[in-house]
């Protein structure tokens, strides 16, 4: 057990569990940004309501969000970090996560402020269908995230983070990674959207993506309707155009908007101390580990826990400090 504020303690061991040769391209690296973005990704700026405090997806109302399907496998990741740091929230650990995850896979360091709580019941979890359906265009992806306060330069540089990891079939319905080394921070995503032919392919599944296959890697590759979509409209396309020739102006504006994204719903003072009504009212409470026995009744998280069949196929994942 690290001494309670010692974050720098908490990030080493994040860094020591992103090689698991087991798993998607032989890291966690990219489903840890994912779990970071979509903890956050559901504010709603009109209300006030979502965003990175909570941890609500420990819940099932949030948890089971079909479009939270195989974030499971980026919670269980990180309990061993839990468990040997029991101070730190939930909602804090699930973001400096991906903040970590993006640092150690060559990206930019990105700002990054502790102090979010844990929910102690599910209560206060924000509606489904707050987060991004891939499957829709250009006015889809500003209905969205002109919710949380983006403009229309941050959607792009945020929808940069596609540079990272891949789509599986039996989580999303697409398939498929965005480039050729998912696991390396970089600015290939809008290099490739420009210079490669994509052409529309329809899965198994009767879902609908663009392929580019590149003969030299032998590899197929996928771009999202919501990834094309911002190639169509205008304002979208100078920065994708822009963020394809200038590496170091991405890396720039990406750090700056994914440190504003781990921030939605958190209020601060003159200080930096949080001072949302649940951390005035109940500290910084972070939520006991969960249960190793899942679906064990009366115990904390009992809805989040994993049901067997999860615990068994996440076996081999579990993360070795």
């Amino acid at each position: 057990m690290s001494k309670p504020g010692d974050y720098a303690a908490v990030r080493q061991d994040i860094a020591a569990l992103l090689n698991q040769p087991e798993y998607d391209d032989g890291s966690a690296g990219p489903v840890l940004v994912r779990l970071a973005w979509h903890s956050a990704g559901t504010y709603d700026a009109e209300t006030d309501t979502g965003g990175s405090n909570g941890a609500g997806m420990r819940y099932e109302a949030e948890g089971g969000d079909p479009a939270n399907a195989g974030l499971q496998h980026a919670r269980v990741f990180l309990e061993p970090v839990k468990a040997k740091h029991g101070w730190i929230t939930y909602a804090d650990l699930w973001t400096l996560g991906g903040v970590e995850a993006i640092k150690q896979m060559d990206g930019p360091e990105i700002a990054w402020r502790p102090g979010r709580t844990d929910f102690v019941d599910d209560s206060k979890l924000p509606p489904r269908g707050r987060l991004p359906d891939g499957a829709q265009g250009a006015d889809h992806i500003r209905f969205i995230f002109y919710r949380m306060g983006f403009t229309d330069q941050e959607i792009v540089a945020l929808s940069g983070a596609h540079n990272l990891g891949r789509c599986h079939s039996d989580r999303s319905g697409f398939h498929g990674a965005w480039v050729n080394n998912p696991t390396r921070f970089s600015n290939t995503y809008f290099r490739l959207m420009l210079s490669r032919s994509w052409k529309e392919k329809t899965l198994d599944n009767g879902v609908r993506q663009f392929v580019h296959y590149d003969e030299d890697a032998e590899e197929e590759l996928m771009m999202l309707p919501t990834d094309l979509a911002l190639l169509s409209d205008p304002s979208f396309r100078q920065w994708v155009e822009l963020y394809a020739k200038d590496k170091e102006r991405f890396f720039a504006d990406f750090a700056k908007v994914f440190a504003k994204l781990v921030e939605l719903g958190i209020q601060r003072d003159e200080s930096g101390k949080v001072i949302n009504g649940d951390n005035i009212k109940g500290g910084y409470h972070s939520a006991p580990k969960k249960s190793a026995m899942p679906g064990k009744p009366e115990e904390v998280d009992r809805q989040y826990g994993e049901a067997e069949p999860l615990r068994e196929e996440n076996k081999k994942f579990r993360a070795r400090l």
